[in-house]
C-alpha cells in the first residue's frame, strides 16, 4: 500500500536554523519521514520575496540543505530539494493566481504582518502573492497532508480552496491536502526576552540558539539567559517566564516531563539548572553540526544528493503539470 505524500518547505533565510526551527519543524520531518512519502524543500523561491544578496542566497540555500540531511533526513527515505529547480513551482503558481481573488489573497495575515515590517510601499508582488506559490508547491506534489503549525493554518486553507477551485472548473485534478498537525511543540521564545518568540527577524543574537553554533557560544548564551527574582526552578511562565522558558528547552530536547526537573532542582538554584541545560542544547546541537560541516566541505556530493532529489520531485511535478496544461487549455508542446 502507497504511503501518504507529505510536503513542507523552509526558507533559506539565515546562516543557521535555530532550536525553534529544530522543534517546530526539522526534528518532526524526520519522525515522518518513517511513515510518509515525505517531499520536503528548500524554498528559495520564497526567499526573494524580500531583497536577498544573490551570494548570500546560494550560501544559505546550501546550508539549509546541508543542515536538513545533517539533522536525520535521509536521502533514501525523503526527496529532499531546492524549490527552484524544478521550475512547475512558478508555472504552477501563475495558473493558481488566475484563479485566486484580489480580496482573497489580501486577507492574508502574513502578508500584512511583513508589509507592516517593511512598508506597504516597499512590499513587492511577490510577497502579496506567495501563499499562492506556497499553494503550488503543495498541490504540485498532489500531497495529502501538510505540516502546519497555527501560522500556517490560513494558508493552508487557501491551498484547498484553490484545489477545489481548479478541479470545479477544470475537472478533478488536484489532491485535496489535509493538515498535519504538529506534535504540540512548546513555545520556545527569546533567551533575553524571554516573553518574545524566537525568531530570527526580531530577536537579538544574544536570544537566539543557533544550531550551528559553536559549544561555548552555546553555553555562555544559556547561561546569560534572562531569568526572574528569587532563585527557585518552578514553571510560573506569568512570574518566571525566563526559567519557564529554560524549563521547556531542557525538557524538549532530552523527553523528560517539567515536572521531573522541577522536582530534581528543588532547592539547586538557577546556576546549577542553567550548566545542565547548556549541556543538553550543546549535545544535541553539536553532532548536527559537525554533520553540516562535513556535507558542506564537499559541495560537489551535497550538490549531487539535492540533483537526486530534484529529479524525482521533477518527474512528479512534471505528471501533474501535464494534466493542468491539457485541462486549463494550453497547446502541447511538440
Amino acid at each position: 500500500m502507497a504511503r501518504p505524500r507529505v510536503l513542507s518547505g523552509i526558507q533559506p533565510t539565515a546562516d543557521s536554523f535555530h532550536l525553534g526551527n529544530y522543534l517546530g519543524a526539522l526534528r518532526q520531518w524526520v519522525t515522518l519521514q518513517e511513515t510518509h512519502d515525505a517531499f520536503y524543500c528548500v524554498v528559495d523561491l520564497h526567499a526573494i520575496t524580500v531583497p536577498t544578496e544573490a551570494a548570500a542566497l546560494r550560501r544559505r540555500t546550501r546550508v539549509a540543505a546541508a543542515q536538513l540531511f545533517a539533522a536525520g533526513l535521509d536521502p533514501e527515505r525523503s526527496t529532499v530539494f531546492v524549490q527552484s529547480h524544478v521550475r512547475e513551482h512558478t508555472e504552477l503558481a501563475w495558473v493558481l493566481n488566475c484563479l485566486t481573488g484580489m480580496g482573497e489573497a489580501a486577507r492574508m495575515t502574513q502578508f500584512k504582518d511583513k508589509s507592516a515590517k517593511f512598508g506597504e510601499s516597499a512590499a513587492s508582488v511577490g510577497l502579496f502573492t506567495y501563499p499562492i506559490l506556497q499553494a503550488a508547491d503543495i498541490l504540485l506534489y498532489q500531497a495529502n497532508s501538510v505540516p502546519v503549525g497555527a501560522d500556517q493554518k490560513q494558508h493552508l486553507e487557501l491551498t484547498r480552496d484553490l484545489a477545489q477551485r481548479f478541479n470545479h472548473r477544470y475537472g478533478d485534478t488536484f489532491t485535496l491536502p489535509a493538515p498535519h498537525i504538529l506534535k504540540e511543540v512548546e513555545k520556545i521564545t527569546d533567551l533575553q526576552e524571554p516573553t518574545a518568540k524566537m525568531s530570527k527577524s526580531s530577536s537579538s543574537p544574544a536570544g537566539i540558539l543557533d544550531v550551528l553554533e559553536q559549544p561555548g557560544p552555546l553555553r555562555k548564551k544559556v547561561m546569560r539567559a534572562v531569568t526572574d527574582t528569587g532563585s527557585e526552578v518552578v514553571f510560573d511562565e506569568a512570574n518566571k517566564p525566563g526559567i519557564s522558558n529554560l524549563l521547556r528547552i531542557h525538557s524538549a530536547l532530552t523527553g523528560t516531563s517539567i515536572a521531573e526537573l522541577v522536582a530534581r532542582f528543588d532547592g539547586q538554584g538557577y546556576g546549577t539548572f542553567k550548566k545542565e541545560v547548556a549541556e543538553a542544547v550543546v549535545e544535541t546541537f553539536t553532532p548536527i553540526r559537525e554533520r553540516t560541516e562535513k556535507l558542506l566541505s564537499d559541495e560537489t556530493e551535497l550538490d549531487r544528493l539535492l540533483a537526486i532529489g530534484a529529479g524525482r520531485a521533477r518527474d512528479v511535478a512534471q505528471r501533474t503539470m501535464v494534466q493542468v496544461r491539457d485541462r486549463v487549455g494550453f497547446l502541447p508542446t511538440s
